[in-house]
């Protein structure tokens, strides 16, 4: 992944990193993603989403998060818009937009996703989604 800012592509600083995280997803580039994890993130789906529970190493994320996403939705974007960040915490709202591949129903669903930011690394993830909206995409 290219960066215009080599400053920002480098900062430990918290939005910076969960920056380059977002920016990496909507990419596609799951090595770049990785660079952004801590060997022992935590990254927690929350109860109700397709792909619910807790995983941890940045392959294990991108294993059983990111390449299942792909699997089943076709152009999953995590938009994010607004950051409040407090220390190492960084709080995130996005917008979920997918189609999915099963059902052709489309997903845009508002999100907040919890980072948690120490040495340049996420070492803690949480999402809070509207589970029925995403299940109800995933329904005929």
């Amino acid at each position: 992944m290219t960066y215009q800012n080599t400053e920002f592509a480098v900062s430990a600083a918290p939005a910076d990193v969960v920056r380059r995280q977002y920016l990496a997803s909507a990419a596609g580039d799951l090595e770049a993603l990785r660079a952004t994890l801590a060997p022992d993130v935590e990254w927690t789906e929350m109860a109700g989403f397709p792909l619910a529970g807790t995983y941890r190493t940045p392959d294990g994320v991108t294993a059983n998060v990111m390449e299942k996403l792909g699997q089943g939705w076709d152009a999953w974007t995590a938009h994010d818009d607004t950051y409040v960040v407090d220390g190492e915490n960084v709080v995130v709202l996005a917008r979920y937009t997918a189609v999915n591949k099963a059902t052709g129903k489309p997903l845009d669903v508002r999100v907040a996703h919890h980072f948690r930011v120490r040495g340049g690394k996420i070492v803690r993830f949480e999402q809070f989604v509207d589970t029925a909206l995403v299940r109800a995409a995933m329904t005929d």
